[in-house]
């Protein structure tokens, strides 16, 4: 029971996170072609997740019962999907760059997914 719970609410989880990344970078891209900063950008937004559950979820228009429990209000990302404005594209654990946000993970495997990022300790900059 308490391994199914956690799954389930895993995937609630990981899709309420993709649709409030969503709804930000939409947003964002909207403001930047309103700006005139880019004459055009016509390309959706591309979401990343590891989560299969949470990407299916954004894909399927039709209501699934695992998922009644997650306020309407992040069903817009199903709309976004629908409508071309972002795109959910599965990335591997591995390759995740947020990983180290969300997990606990080796050090060297923390160290590499930091590099990806840009991030530095404050040593390096002196």
């Amino acid at each position: 029971f308490q391994a199914g719970y956690h799954i389930r609410f895993h995937h609630g989880a990981e899709y309420i996170a993709a649709s409030e990344a969503a709804k930000e970078a939409v947003w964002m891209k909207n403001d930047i072609r309103e700006l005139g900063v880019v004459p055009s950008i016509a390309e959706p937004v591309v979401i990343f997740c590891d989560n299969n559950g949470a990407i299916a979820q954004a894909k399927e228009p039709r209501s699934h019962h695992r998922s009644k429990y997650i306020l309407r209000r992040y069903h817009l990302l199903r709309e976004m999907v629908g409508r071309g404005d972002c795109r959910m594209d599965r990335v591997s654990s591995a390759e995740n760059t947020a990983d180290p946000l969300t997990k606990p993970m080796s050090q060297v495997a923390h160290t590499q997914h930091l590099d990806k990022m840009g991030l530095r300790s404050i040593g390096d900059w002196f």
